[in-house]
């Protein structure tokens, strides 16, 4: 069969800055990321935490402000990390401003009343290295492996 083709891979490494949940852990994975079959396909290019709106935002690692912002419709915020890493939050309320440093854990925003990115108030967190899209849960510490299960 042929092999899938699919979005680019970064060129290095994925080294990661240690990963913190932007909203409590315990909150629902509304959404997976989906890899799209190439650059401009369709798919799902983050993961969205159910969270309620004003729920407070937190930097999932150290990093500058590369973004804080409307984008059409909704707020955006983007941080650079170490090693390439960015991170995007949407949609929110920023309470940072581009070119500020911030640390994992700091609240940098909150989300927004509206419009709502998911079906019901969530949290969109995207991930990128090298600008190609990653699932952000490799930021936030997975590991990308699957258990598959053992046959004899």
């Amino acid at each position: 069969a042929p092999a899938a083709t699919g979005p680019p891979t970064p060129t290095r490494p994925a080294e990661r800055p240690p990963g913190s949940w932007p909203v409590p852990p315990a909150l629902p994975l509304v959404r997976d990321f989906e890899t799209p079959a190439h650059a401009y396909g369709p798919g799902h290019r983050g993961i969205d935490i159910g969270a309620s709106a004003g729920a407070e935002v937190r930097a999932v690692a150290d990093g500058e402000v590369s973004f804080a912002g409307p984008v059409a419709d909704r707020g955006v915020l983007a941080i650079t990390h170490a090693s390439g890493w960015k991170s995007s939050y949407e949609p929110v309320d920023a309470l940072v401003a581009a070119g500020e440093q911030v640390t994992a854990g700091q609240v940098v925003a909150r989300i927004s009343a509206a419009p709502p990115h998911c079906d019901q108030p969530c949290l969109h967190l995207g991930a990128r290295l090298d600008d190609a899209y990653s699932s952000p849960l490799l930021l936030l510490g997975a590991d990308g492996a699957v258990l598959l299960p053992w046959d004899d």
